[in-house]
């Protein structure tokens, strides 16, 4: 045999080609596929009540005690086989996005991020141009799940941030109750070349049949992308009926608009997090292989810009 060397070692362990060993490796590593990237879109990083640089907004709902880092989360990222995630700025913060600015340094390019912003609040919709130009923001996000804490519906301020965003490039992610749907759809209708992230599945469980079924049905848009989030503890209640609301998902939005939302906050363990990510991948066996990459990282790192692995 001219040319080529035997080797003492199994060919898994070692390669032996004459003269050109590291060349060819070298050649060998070039030419493996890159493999779909995990995305996780729905992160939530704390710094803590005793932490004085980033404080809590007056205004939020809540005011988690511990701290919940950015380094923490990318250590579990590397723990449960996540590659890039986006953090969505949470609600202690309000528009205060100095602490997100911090995670994102910290991410070094793995994770983006979300603008909190309300529509009618001075000053909440005037810094989104700056924050969309100097940090990797990929949504402006919108909540109306309290009655407290609802945009001006039929009002120009809504429209205004709406186009804002699309302008700069960022979709609009809305957390809401589907009461509340018919107020957004005709911003849904009007700027179709700016893509909607639903979050949480549309908050399906509690919610009144016509209600969700106009959520679902947003799946008619194409710029409408649903976010499987928030999914019910696997010994709640409503646990029971998320094979069912996962299958009528994927058969109107398809799936190349799911993405995947992990669990990640304050209450999150390595553990936690991993067995999040497990379970989605395992009710999503009904799809193939090829579909669940998708959802799991696939749509996301086209959407948002993540690089493959």
């Amino acid at each position: 045999m001219t040319g080529v060397q035997t080797c003492a070692l199994p060919i898994w362990e070692f390669l032996c080609v004459a003269g050109t060993g590291s060349a060819a490796l070298a050649t060998l590593s070039a030419a493996e596929p890159k493999r779909t990237p995990v995305v996780d879109t729905h992160t939530h990083c704390f710094a803590g009540k005793a932490d004085a640089r980033f404080p809590y907004h007056p205004r939020g709902t809540y005011q988690p005690e511990l701290p919940t880092t950015p380094e923490f989360l990318l250590k579990l990222m590397d723990g449960a086989g996540v590659d890039h995630a986006v953090v969505v700025h949470p609600e202690p913060y309000q528009d205060d996005h100095r602490y997100l600015e911090y995670c994102l340094a910290v991410g070094q390019g793995r994770l983006k991020g979300t603008l909190l912003v309300f529509a009618d609040r001075p000053g909440s919709v005037e810094q989104l141009p700056d924050l969309a130009k100097r940090l990797p923001v990929v949504t402006a996000r919108i909540h109306a799940y309290l009655p407290d804490r609802l945009p001006p519906f039929g009002k120009p301020e809504l429209r205004r941030l709406w186009q804002l965003a699309g302008d700069h490039g960022l979709a609009i992610q809305l957390h809401f109750v589907p009461e509340h749907a018919a107020g957004f759809e005709p911003h849904i209708r009007e700027f179709k070349q700016t893509r909607v992230i639903v979050d949480h599945l549309g908050r399906p469980f509690g919610a009144k049949a016509e209600d969700y079924g106009r959520v679902v049905r947003w799946a008619d848009f194409p710029n409408v992308v649903m976010k499987l989030s928030s999914l019910p503890v696997a010994d709640a209640p409503e646990a029971a009926e998320l094979p069912r609301v996962l299958r009528r998902l994927a058969d109107a939005f398809g799936v190349d608009r799911l993405i995947y939302g992990g669990g990640f906050d304050e209450k999150a363990t390595a553990e936690s997090y991993r067995r999040e990510r497990e379970r989605l991948a395992s009710l999503l066996n009904f799809l193939a292989p090829e579909a669940r990459a998708k959802v799991l990282g696939g749509n996301a790192a086209k959407f948002f810009g993540f690089a493959s692995v």
